[in-house]
């Protein structure tokens, strides 16, 4: 059998789906069937990623040593991703760099399938938190490869916003109506939520991703409340930066991505981690169950996970590997930069962000009386309103 042929027998197999119902009605993932060997490259890659991940400093290096072209479509949120990953049937693109509050609904919608770890050889160097976690694999099937991480942060002018704001409670207040900016997406309930935590603890949320009805009734009112005062919610990344630039806004929700996009272009902003703690993101390569081209993007996802790729990454997007040999690679690239995006840190600083998951009816601890992303959805609209 031709590589070809072996490799359009696996991708049949992969689009049947990789679960079965259990007793309880409940989707339960069998075993997958792996490629044992990467094989030549199909010519080109689709994939979906967040603004600033597909950067000619490592995108072109990778198409010359591959063969692989690289066509990248930027998303300006989670569900954007879900919805384009389900174009042409699924395939139309090959991967997608999911966050936690997407990867679950692409799972469990069996639109990409398993990946074989074996085949990345960094995967190994990988922080233990990163190998298996629970965002990307499933009774011990990796639905893709981690990637970069870090928290959302609170971006500020520094010439317009004094003292340096050091509580969420600054994008909710009358102080800056009109001159703030935070993301359009529905996970920005989220971070309402982890304000409540902080600030309502009669509420009891305990996880802002897990919110009753009540909970999530009371982020929607914060929310509500707080929509006169936004100029503008933004899509994607390059959206804030120009409200930041033109002085539209002062304050808002952003990644540390705008921080150094404005940094560089010489906008007097800053960004802090506030008092009451950050969501964030911890993302994922994961392969479209009908990718076209299985091989270009297994090629890529080795590429990728390497501690050069990985350091460039992180040093212009502002985050933090998921290879803990980037951290020599990032400090040659700039000094410091390893602690700086606290590759370095031990595993209590991971465990303080909340990272981004998809919220479900069934909450962790059993009960299933826990919001769905749908009414997380419908909400969000209620706010847009």
């Amino acid at each position: 059998m031709t590589r070809t042929h072996r490799s359009r027998l696996w991708l049949s197999s992969a689009s049947l789906g990789l679960f079965m119902l259990s007793s309880s009605g409940i989707a339960a993932p069998v075993a997958p069937h792996y490629p044992s060997s990467i094989g030549k490259g199909e010519g080109q890659l689709n994939i979906i990623a967040w603004e600033g991940y597909a950067q000619p400093e490592w995108v072109k290096p990778f198409e010359k040593e591959t063969g692989c072209r690289v066509n990248a479509k930027y998303a300006g949120s989670s569900d954007e991703m879900v919805a384009l990953m389900r174009q042409g049937g699924g395939s139309q693109y090959d991967l997608v760099s999911a966050s936690g509050d997407a990867s679950l609904r692409l799972i469990y919608g069996g639109i990409v399938q398993p990946v074989n770890v074996k085949l990345i050889p960094d995967y190994e160097n990988f922080l233990p938190e990163l190998q298996s976690p629970p965002n990307n694999t499933i009774n011990g099937i990796h639905y893709g490869i981690s990637y970069e991480w870090g928290p959302n942060v609170l971006l500020y002018n520094t010439d317009k916003v004094s003292p340096e704001p050091t509580s969420w409670a600054a994008i909710y207040s009358e102080q800056y109506k009109g001159r703030i900016t935070v993301p359009d997406n529905p996970i920005q309930i989220a971070d309402a939520a982890l304000y409540l935590m902080a600030h309502k603890p009669e509420l009891g949320i305990k996880d802002p991703y897990e919110l009753t009805r009540k909970q999530l009734d009371a982020a929607v009112a914060l929310l509500k409340k707080q929509r006169p005062l936004i100029k503008k919610y933004w899509a994607l990344a390059s959206d804030e930066i120009e409200l930041f630039k033109n002085g539209d806004v002062v304050i808002g929700a952003a990644w540390p991505y705008q921080t150094n996009a404005l940094k560089a272009a010489g906008t007097p902003v800053a960004d802090t981690v506030p008092e009451e703690g950050a969501t964030g993101w911890s993302d994922t390569w994961m392969l479209s169950a009908k990718a076209k081209h299985p091989n270009c993007a297994y090629k890529w996802m080795r590429y990728a996970s390497t501690p050069m790729v990985q350091a460039q990454q992180a040093i212009y997007f502002g985050e933090t590997p998921a290879n803990k040999k980037a951290c020599s690679v990032m400090n040659k690239l700039e000094p410091g930069s390893c602690q700086k995006y606290h590759l370095d840190a031990p595993a209590s600083y991971f465990d303080k962000i909340k990272f981004w998951k998809t919220p479900r009816k069934q909450c962790s601890d059993g009960r299933n009386n826990c919001t769905s992303i749908s009414q997380w959805q419908q909400a969000w609209q209620s706010v847009m309103q």
